[in-house]
């Protein structure tokens, strides 16, 4: 009669347990990346009132008889299933879908995270505001002119430097795809002012210098009169200002030649090959590439007081291509040179985060450059993981250590920035799972109170 007192007692304060998980996931039902928790029972120990018999000659075998002493908590898991994503259209915020935590920093201690509401503070470290821990990840490292990541390496803080500068540049190359129309007439001698408008392809290019001043490049085309597949292209920088710019344009070279080169097509109208005023002649296959090369008005003088130039490469395409090329068909001339490096100073406005979690500056100049990367942390039992508040978590022993990569990469999820997972409790489940914790307390002190009747009888035997 004693057992099924302490077995009631046993169910009355697991079942309180299992209310108190239910409580929190509704208590967190709207937390960010919140993960809901779910209590398993299991039996206690068993009192033994007789043991097993194995089977005889005469009878057969007899069971066990036993008594279960009450119910304990199995476990209480956390459920990592995927949350619902709400797009919040704020460009610091991210959410995962699929495995993954992301790494926060506090000190040297780490700790783990579905929650992407992230901001910048003043020092343009991305933060959880909430806490002030760092985000982690890899910034990006100059190589060759380029950002480039490598998630090889240890993690650090991300920064993200909002109003930075990002220096001019001057332009180096410049990409030439026009058509030129094969049935664009000869500018003969003697001819009207009409009739060399109608014979002349004019195209313009803003360029850059080493100071961000922007220069016009200017390149004209004009059929050679008896050469039905040549054309004379001339070239200058800054035509306004001819004299003071000087410009020159060869091949290999920009020494002893002049501002002007010859290029010629083949029958089908694709480039065949160039040749300059020095008598250079272009390679017989790949693409032609021009150097080109001008004063830069307002530059320090050399060492030998020489005006400073800077040189560029014109690239005409390549040879029997048609495409990204320099054309001669017998359609209307289009296109302008499609594609030049070179920009003015700009000042990073803007960033933006990939499903790699590659962070973009956006400079106020045009430009793009990778800043770094989000890194996302897996492990081999994420159900081990302890939790640490603040929606974190820590490892523990059975969590197993963290594995660090990008996204998308050894079981890592993929990353949408703009938006955050949200908690993925399910209201009708725990609703639910109430009504039945409630009426297992409720059947759990009933037996109490039954148990409770039956030894006042045996006290009342006595009267």
């Amino acid at each position: 009669m004693m057992r099924s007192l302490y077995s009631g007692v046993s169910g009355l304060q697991n079942h309180q347990t299992r209310m108190d998980v239910i409580g929190n996931n509704i208590a967190n039902v709207n937390t960010t990346g919140f993960k809901r928790g779910r209590v398993n029972f299991q039996d206690m120990i068993s009192q033994q009132l007789s043991g097993a018999a194995k089977p005889t000659e005469e009878v057969g075998g007899v069971n066990p008889k036993e008594v279960g002493l009450g119910m304990t908590v199995a476990a209480i898991d956390t459920v990592f299933t995927q949350g619902n994503l709400q797009s919040t259209g704020v460009a610091t915020d991210v959410a995962i879908t699929g495995n993954g935590f992301f790494v926060l920093k506090d000190g040297e201690q780490s700790y783990y995270t579905r929650s992407g509401a992230f901001s910048v503070d003043r020092d343009g470290t991305l933060v959880n505001p909430a806490n002030g821990m760092r985000v982690q990840g890899w910034m990006a490292q100059e190589a060759n002119g380029q950002q480039v990541v490598s998630t090889a390496a240890s993690t650090t803080d991300l920064v993200i430097p909002v109003g930075s500068k990002d220096p001019a540049k001057a332009t180096q190359n410049v990409k030439f795809a026009c058509n030129l129309n094969k049935n664009t007439p000869e500018i003969l001698e003697g001819a009207s002012e009409d009739d060399v408008i109608k014979g002349t392809w004019n195209t313009e290019f803003k360029i850059y210098d080493s100071f961000g001043n922007e220069h016009m490049l200017a390149v004209t085309f004009r059929r050679v009169v008896g050469s039905p597949n040549q054309w004379r292209a001339d070239v200058q920088v800054d035509p306004e200002n001819a004299d003071a710019t000087q410009t020159r344009v060869g091949l290999g070279t920009t020494d002893g030649v002049e501002n002007s080169f010859i290029v010629s097509f083949d029958n089908n109208g694709t480039l065949q090959s160039v040749s300059d005023t020095a008598g250079n002649v272009s390679n017989p296959t790949g693409e032609i590439v021009l150097q080109t090369s001008f004063n830069v008005v307002g530059a320090n003088a050399d060492q030998d007081g020489n005006p400073s130039r800077q040189t560029m490469n014109i690239n005409l395409g390549t040879i029997g291509s048609m495409r990204d090329t320099i054309t001669q068909s017998a359609s209307k001339s289009s296109t302008k040179p499609y594609y030049q490096d070179g920009y003015t100073m700009g000042y990073l406005d803007n960033f933006k985060i990939d499903a790699s979690g590659v962070i973009t500056g956006v400079y106020s100049n045009g430009t793009n450059r990778t800043i770094g990367q989000i890194a996302l942390a897996s492990f081999a039992n994420q159900g081990g993981l302890e939790k640490a508040g603040e929606n974190t978590y820590m490892e523990s022993n059975n969590s197993g250590i963290a594995k660090i990569g990008e996204s998308g990469v050894s079981g890592n999820g993929s990353l949408m920035a703009g938006a955050l997972e949200m908690s993925n409790v399910d209201l009708t489940e725990q609703f639910t799972d109430m009504i039945v914790t409630q009426r297992g307390f409720q059947s759990n002190a009933k037996t109490i109170q039954t148990a409770d009747t039956l030894l006042e009888t045996v006290l009342s035997l006595k009267r």
